[in-house]
């Protein structure tokens, strides 16, 4: 019998990539619409094996691809991966802003003709300063959204925001971030969940699955949100709502989902209870104010394998912080993120919108806007077709 040579080891892009059925069916439609023919598409989004299959469909749409990444969550295999493919990639795994600021500024000076934008970055970075070329693209998150949104009159183009669509909404941000947040809490500690205490920051859509997995999970979970509307939702829907310092009481674990910086901060350091474990699932890291903490600390310990950081207090107690602040479900040992169906929704609804803008289907009035209504509704009937 003849010998055969071995295979190469699949890896986890290969894996991803090929459980991205709807973004494949589309990569296959592009690859003869060619809806970026000749166009620069920069990126500034999480660099994981996801996001290679966005950047593969944009590619096999005749795009050339400029791409950097986001603060603690760029994965050096993909980097590679993609280089390796012919993408330009600035990227870095940093936690450097100054260093990430620099890869930003590299997307820019490239004059891409449309940006792909996660958290605000790119786009405030042309605001009132459009160059020629620019037709305008995607924000992503709700972050950036809301960075933007007073920037509408310097932006002055197209800008639709992926978050927006219900189907974000749903798909990403309730099911896979809860379970990703769930998922990265028991990745980072290996502790329990049951009987445990835990207090959610936001009762958004991230808050709404991030609540439901922990409490599926044999938690008793109580929320916290300014809004008293959103607080009684979170009321009728069966979760405890107390004040803000009895919940940092009360809470064996602490995670922050608002998009909003300063929630958890040096001053709650007297509410804590010794052992707390602080999470953030927000985009940027600044929902929990590590440096304070830091600053606060008598002694650090830090568990580099695991991503942990225990704060020692004057007092004897003991504070952990998870993935420094970061975005844990991205951050610490073997980071997966969100659900792979998850994400092939989310990143089909971000080619089918730049397409949009690429054949000049919305114009300067759609700047910060949600997701077209057809485009959701000819993504969702995509989707349902190949489950069915």
């Amino acid at each position: 019998m003849a010998e055969t040579t071995p295979a190469a080891p699949s890896t986890r892009i290969d894996w991803v990539g090929r459980s991205c059925r709807l973004l494949r069916a589309t990569a296959a439609e592009f690859l003869t619409t060619r809806p970026f023919e000749g166009l620069t598409i920069g990126t500034g989004i999480h660099l994981e094996p996801k996001t290679v299959a966005l950047l593969t469909t944009l590619g096999l749409g005749g795009a050339r691809l400029v791409c950097t990444g986001n603060l603690n969550s760029t994965q050096p295999e993909t980097v590679e991966h993609l280089r390796a493919q012919g993408v330009t990639v600035f990227a870095t795994q940093t936690t450097d802003p100054a260093e990430h600021a620099a890869s930003l500024d590299a997307i820019i000076a490239e004059q891409p003709d449309l940006l792909l934008d996660n958290g605000g970055d790119l786009f405030a970075r042309v605001a009132g300063r459009r160059y020629p070329g620019l037709r305008g693209g995607t924000e992503e998150t709700t972050s950036g959204r809301t960075r933007l949104v007073p920037m509408r009159a310097a932006l002055a183009m197209p800008v639709l925001v992926i978050n927006d669509s219900p189907i974000k909404q749903f798909a990403e941000n309730r099911h896979a971030v809860g379970q990703s947040l769930f998922e990265s809490y028991l990745r980072f500690t290996n502790r329990s969940t049951q009987g445990k205490r835990v207090t959610v920051f936001g009762y958004g859509a991230c808050g709404k699955g991030t609540a439901a997995c922990f409490r599926n999970a044999f938690a008793g979970v109580s929320v916290v949100d300014i809004d008293p509307v959103t607080t009684l939702e979170a009321h009728l829907d069966g979760f405890a709502t107390p004040l803000r310092d009895q919940a940092i009481r009360s809470a064996d674990i602490l995670v922050t989902v608002t998009g909003h910086p300063g929630i958890v901060t040096a001053a709650d350091l007297a509410l804590l209870k010794d052992g707390a474990i602080l999470m953030n699932g927000g985009h940027f890291p600044d929902e929990i104010d590590a440096a304070g903490l830091r600053a606060s600390a008598v002694e650090i310990e830090r568990y580099e394998a695991e991503g942990i950081e225990t704060f020692r207090l004057a007092d004897g107690r003991r504070i952990h912080l998870l993935g420094g602040g970061h975005m844990a479900n991205l951050a610490g040992p073997r980071p997966l993120g969100n659900t792979v169906e998850s994400m092939d929704l989310g990143f089909a609804l971000q080619a089918r919108c730049l397409e949009r803008v690429a054949r000049g289907g919305v114009g300067a009035e759609a700047c910060v806007v949600p997701v077209p209504a057809d485009i959701d509704a000819a993504v969702a009937t995509a989707y349902l077709d190949l489950a069915r």
